[in-house]
């Protein structure tokens, strides 16, 4: 984790105050030059009724002439103020729920497997549905670029991206140009390049920013007449599944030791955040870029497919090597719901 000018440290392209008496530092894995961000928790009173989701007016041929194989290579961080404090809040559960996975025939390559022992970070090697499925996010804020991770779900829509929702709004500001790149290796896109027509949030993110429901979506639109998961199919999810799992989480860390250019993995037993969130946490080093990956129970190795059950989405300054991710209870369901039926 590198430090910035201002006493604080930079995490996934926002540099950050540490954050004093439990205040909470602003979130990021915004760009392809930043670490992960260090955090506690907000608190205060929620903004009123604001809104949930966002219409992009990007078309599919003005995203793909923006997002250049150089533009993309190049996405840089992003320096924000701390927001305010806020009040913790629990997360609302009902009874689990499971969306199984739909993925088109996988070609039956033999491909070398990774161990299934406890994975802190690396490059996965596994092949699979997930190097599909997974992809980074670009998309412009405050008139810069910056990226994320996403991944293409089961959905009625055929159109639904999972990403973390300071991926799609941030400090009260939706991102723009917002495209999904399935796939995405060292500036090519093999899937294609998918913009949004839509971005979602949950109601709590959308109105303070509360990181237990730091959870996004978008609807992107069709491409060349196809709908995205009819192209690279689409991960299953879990919801109120329960703690202290065993889970994988991908993403596409831009930060050092990572550059962006490939598809990073970790793997081992979640915790409980024991601070000060109500949050899944893993041992991963990954770093900046990789906020809005997927998380994902009853993963199989030799498909690559598996239960998303959250995002990437912050990481302590005084505990490295861990990444926090959202437990997906019923906000994360509806906000899934009104996705696919967008």
């Amino acid at each position: 984790m590198r430090r910035n000018d201002r006493g604080g440290t930079a995490v996934d392209g926002i540099a950050a105050r540490r954050p004093a008496h439990g205040s909470r530092a602003a979130l990021g894995t915004l760009t392809a030059a930043g670490t992960l961000l260090a955090l506690l928790l907000p608190t205060g009173p929620a903004a009123a009724t604001p809104l949930n989701s966002h219409r992009s007016a990007t078309s599919q041929r003005t995203a793909a002439a923006f997002w250049t194989a150089a533009r993309m290579r190049s996405a840089t961080p992003l320096d924000l103020a701390a927001p305010a404090r806020q009040h913790r809040t629990a997360v609302p559960r009902s009874a689990p729920l499971t969306v199984r996975p739909t993925l088109p025939a996988l070609p039956s390559l033999p491909v070398p497997r990774p161990t299934a022992a406890a994975q802190p970070g690396g490059p996965w090697t596994g092949g699979g549905a997930v190097t599909k499925t997974a992809g980074r996010v670009f998309f412009t804020y405050q008139g810069r670029t910056a990226s994320c991770s996403g991944d293409a779900v089961t959905s009625a829509n055929k159109s639904t991206v999972v990403t973390a929702g300071h991926c799609v709004k941030l400090q009260g500001a939706w991102h723009t140009n917002w495209v999904f790149v399935p796939g995405y290796h060292d500036g090519q896109a093999p899937y294609g390049k998918w913009p949004a027509a839509k971005t979602l949030s949950t109601p709590q993110w959308t109105a303070s920013e509360d990181i237990n429901y730091d959870v996004g979506a978008a609807v992107v639109a069709p491409l060349d007449g196809k709908k995205l998961t009819d192209v690279v199919g689409g991960q299953g999810l879990s919801f109120n599944s329960g703690y202290n799992k065993t889970m994988y989480a991908f993403g596409y860390p831009a930060a050092a030791p990572y550059d962006g250019t490939k598809l990073i993995y970790c793997s081992g037993t979640t915790m409980k955040d024991p601070l000060f969130s109500h949050d899944h946490g893993l041992s991963c080093n990954m770093t900046g870029g990789s906020s809005g990956g997927p998380w994902f129970t009853s993963f199989d190795e030799k498909t690559g497919t598996g239960l998303q059950s959250s995002v990437n989405s912050f990481g302590y300054q005084f505990l490295p090597n861990t990444m926090f991710g959202p437990y997906f209870g019923d906000d994360a369901k509806n906000l899934y719901n009104t996705a696919q039926s967008s």
